[in-house]
């Protein structure tokens, strides 16, 4: 069901990318409707603009609280086409049908963060917009809907042939109508409630990216976010379901290290399976690779500064899904291209969850990220051995490690580098046992080797077997009803021990 654009109605807080919009609008004899600062940018752009006011027969009133809220406005959007009683109506008053409305709703939420008082916060919570919105909204039969800045390429797109628009797409951007009211109400209903849990939790991304799948070829997937604006991809095929954990789980963890010395992370599903901080990036590649060489095989391999060409050698000799980096030198970049399944992806921010999401039971888990970092100053040493400098630069450094790796785990590590972890065990023992375990295959000494754990320890056997393999220094939460029994085996073998307080579960 074909609909030709005769009457528009603008009223933006961006005016960015307006102009080949209107310019449209503008050859195809449209008549525009706005009011206030959108009426003057699109006269700037050569258009001429119809004021609300003289529509409404009535001005703007209380500094510009109502302008659009009008029945001559609202009656032109919400009027059914072919409908004979509408079309009574519309007749009776006087009303001309409007077929497209764009919105640009106030910046609530960027206004929020800003740090702005209450009253020009308030000022920013978006009324006539929002009703304009859904009226158009529910009007998708008859009526385009631009809800945001994020759709102006689309009606650009879809206006290049002409005028008229098919059903599809008027019910696709009804859609994303939708989808803005309920997240901007969403946020403005969380600000009121003066920051507690929202009664009801609101999804809003407008940028979805197919997936070939999910998890398993058999189940469907979606990325629902900003990946161009995270990353450019450079090279290698789409990113998978499984792709985007791992990068996830690297881009975590790195962030940790983002200021430090140049570090080199290697990860396979979700887990570090090698990490070191060296001096400079093909050193710490390379002893980050010999955290474990076999899991790294179809891995993520991440660094914290500009991939350089010496790097990339070694690298380009490794079969891995994904390499991450701030920058690549050119001819670093066109070596890795050289296979053309990798994928290169240039990181140009680090993102912030404000909460976190899961599916659980038919609903929702959400809590805050785990943004606690404990560095040396927050350990505190309980045991009779104190800690050396290096061992407590050491425990730092594991303490990040142990914060990204799945639950139960252990993170055995030595002079800025990952010697191994037991990952993901249903007790401590065992996860102390795997990373043992590991660390002999991967043919590391533990001798002078540090231990931290994600949590406490509820009985001393995991210091006790860490001691015997050479660990001299283990932080940890603490907590544990029987700590004594730890410290107490730490100070009659000469182990030191630092405790945080902070737990770091990872599920």
């Amino acid at each position: 069901m074909q609909r030709t654009i005769q009457r528009a109605l603008i009223s933006v807080y961006h005016k960015e990318g307006l102009a080949p919009i209107v310019e449209r609008l503008k050859a195809g004899g449209v008549e525009i409707l706005s009011t206030g600062g959108t009426q003057r940018a699109i006269e700037a752009l050569g258009a001429e603009v119809t004021p609300v006011e003289s529509v409404t027969q009535t001005a703007e009133m209380l500094g510009g609280r109502v302008k659009t809220l009008h029945p001559m406005v609202f009656g032109g959007i919400l009027a059914r086409r072919d409908f004979a009683p509408d079309d009574i109506d519309v007749a009776d008053h006087g009303i001309g049908p409007i077929d497209l409305v764009i919105v640009d709703l106030y910046p609530f939420e960027e206004t929020l963060a800003s740090g702005a008082e209450e009253g020009e916060i308030i000022e920013k919570i978006d009324i006539g917009g929002i009703a304009l919105i859904r009226a158009a909204a529910k009007n998708f039969r008859d009526v385009i809907c631009i809800p945001s800045r994020g759709q102006y390429g689309d009606l650009v797109e879809a206006l290049a042939d002409g005028l008229s628009t098919d059903l599809d797409f008027r019910r696709r951007m009804a859609g994303a109508a939708f989808g803005v009211s309920s997240g901007y109400d969403a946020a403005i209903g969380t600000w009121i409630r003066e920051g507690g849990q929202p009664e009801v939790l609101s999804l809003l991304e407008t940028a979805c990216t197919p997936l070939r799948y999910g998890e398993n070829p058999h189940q469907k997937g979606a990325f629902y976010g900003d990946l161009e604006g995270l990353f450019t991809q450079h090279n290698g095929k789409a990113l998978s379901y499984n792709n985007l954990l791992d990068v996830d789980a690297a881009v975590q963890l790195m962030a940790e290290f983002k200021d430090g010395a140049p570090t080199v992370a290697i990860l396979k599903h979700n887990n570090a399976c090698g990490l070191a901080t060296r001096e400079d990036l093909s050193q710490a590649y390379t002893d980050a690779l010999a955290g474990d060489p076999v899991s790294a095989f179809g891995g993520v391999v991440m660094c914290n500064r500009t991939l350089d060409v010496a790097t990339a050698e070694a690298v380009h000799t490794l079969f891995c899904e994904v390499v991450i980096a701030p920058d690549y030198e050119p001819a670093a970049l066109a070596l890795l291209s050289g296979k053309k399944n990798r994928i290169l992806l240039t990181q140009h921010h680090w993102p912030e969850a404000p909460k976190l999401i899961r599916s659980a039971l038919g609903g929702h888990l959400v809590q805050q990220p785990d943004d606690r970092m404990e560095s040396e100053a927050d350990f505190e040493c309980v045991t009779q051995t104190a800690l050396s400098s290096e061992q407590a630069t050491d425990l730092a450094f594991a303490v990040k490690l142990v914060k990204h790796t799945r639950s139960n785990t252990i993170v055995l590590a030595r002079d800025g580098q990952l010697l191994a972890s037991g990952t993901g065990q249903t007790s401590r023992v065992d996860a102390l046992n795997q990373a043992i375990d590991k660390a002999g295959r991967m043919g590391f000494s533990l001798e002078g080797a540090v231990m931290a754990s994600d949590a406490f320890f509820p009985f001393p056997d995991c210091v006790e077997i860490a001691h015997k393999a050479g660990v001299v220094a283990v932080v940890q939460p603490g907590g544990s009803i029987k700590d004594n029994l730890s410290i107490a085996y730490c100070d009659d073998h000469g182990v030191a021990m630092a405790m945080t307080g902070v737990r770091h579960f990872r599920h």
